[in-house]
């Protein structure tokens, strides 16, 4: 699953960045799925993540990075800092060795797991920004398929870390709405 996950990633940022681009410029501080963040605040949530990974996948230990990518990342231009924070990313990946693992705020774990984790926080968020900020919401038909067998075997473990919210119940057999579901999104 890491390996395909690894293929989708590249896609599933450049979804993510069209999106970005699609927002209108009154739409930055309309709130989104994820209660505590606006469309503004989960780009500059998905900036942070994206400009941790050359380090992560580099082995750099958390310590070394420090918090420099702590707060506002975006400033007055959203769009400018996804682009950059895109970039690094997909070099990183394009570029990444998978087979060892890195020290992550929940602990060790392998590098194939924030393969994983990268691509659920992708593709769960695209949705988000989709819908904070009036987008068409479809999914990535592969991408929802991995994220969903993902989010199955650790919705325990990420709710314990209070990384994600409550699974809400949903009769769907739609596996975007089962996902979204899963991983705290009334659909």
């Amino acid at each position: 699953m890491a390996n395909l996950s690894l293929r989708l990633i590249p896609n599933a940022i450049n979804r993510f960045g069209a999106r970005v681009h699609a927002v209108d410029g009154h739409r930055w501080n309309d709130s989104t799925p994820c209660s505590e963040w606006t469309v503004r605040e989960l780009v500059n949530h998905l900036v942070g993540e994206h400009s941790w990974v050359p380090h992560l996948l580099a082995g750099e230990p958390l310590e070394q990075v420090g918090d420099r990518y702590d707060g506002d990342m975006v400033g007055v231009d959203p769009v400018r800092a996804w682009d950059e924070a895109a970039e690094r990313s997909l070099a990183a990946w394009e570029s990444a060795d998978l087979s060892g693992t890195a020290r992550f705020s929940f602990g060790e774990a392998p590098l194939t797991v924030y393969a994983e984790q990268i691509l659920v926080d992708l593709t769960v968020h695209e949705w988000d920004l989709a819908r904070g900020s009036g987008q068409p919401e479809r999914l990535d038909p592969a991408a929802v398929e991995l994220s969903l067998a993902y989010a199955r075997a650790n919705a325990e473990r990420m709710a314990s870390l209070q990384i994600i919210a409550a699974p809400v119940r949903t009769a769907s057999t739609d596996p975007a709405i089962q996902l979204l579901s899963l991983l705290g999104r009334a659909v």
